[in-house]
């Protein structure tokens, strides 16, 4: 798996998972076509996890925790290696809906972004989820379980208050990006792998 995902994995799609807990865990993976050279094709893959919870107005807020998640860029036009960062993004969906698909019975979840654009529909897999531990899972001294960006904040890049999974505290400065080769954090882009590529989770594309 860790060898799909340092060469490329062969489906984008995107995964989401929810415990009865309050837990969730999400991953997305994206290409870009380039018509005029099709080699300089980019992809991305991110992945992060947290707790979300129901609001009044029925809408579905998802907090992540802000140290543990990672974003992949692959751009081979532009860089030797992949960029990886850290990454975190707060995610409001104006509605949501469980049911069961009238055409193979299986059930299935709907999500609205917070304008009301509706994903792609997604079916369940497995019930329980199958997420990776739900604590902090790259803990620093500020790491809250939880914690998170008001609405509407883009990708971040964290300043470390130590040297985690090989990363250079400088390099992850608010204004610098690390570029890493794509072998970098085997371990963590192995589960980030198993999530996006088999579709694991509680409901799943």
């Amino acid at each position: 798996m860790d060898d799909q995902v340092e060469k490329g994995l062969h489906w984008t799609g995107f995964s989401y998972s929810f415990t009865d807990s309050g837990f969730y865990e999400v991953a997305y993976y994206r290409a870009g076509p380039n018509p005029t050279d099709p080699k300089c094709t980019k992809g991305i893959i991110q992945w992060q996890h947290g707790k979300y919870h129901k609001a009044s107005n029925g809408s579905l807020i998802l907090d992540p925790i802000t140290v543990d998640g990672r974003q992949l860029m692959s751009d081979p036009c532009a860089y030797e290696n992949s960029v990886y960062t850290r990454y975190h993004q707060q995610e409001v969906f104006k509605q949501y809906e469980v049911l069961v698909n009238p055409f193979d019975k299986a059930m299935r979840l709907n999500l609205y972004g917070w304008d009301g654009t509706p994903l792609n529909p997604m079916y369940l897999v497995y019930r329980p989820p199958q997420m990776l531990p739900t604590q902090t899972l790259n803990p620093t001294k500020t790491a809250s379980t939880g914690a998170s960006q008001p609405s509407g904040t883009t990708k971040t890049k964290r300043d470390l208050d130590g040297d985690h999974d090989g990363l250079v505290r400088d390099a992850l400065s608010r204004n610098a990006m690390l570029k890493q080769s794509a072998y970098a954090d085997r371990i963590w882009w192995l589960g980030v792998g198993l999530t996006a590529l088999g579709g694991v989770g509680y409901f799943c594309f």
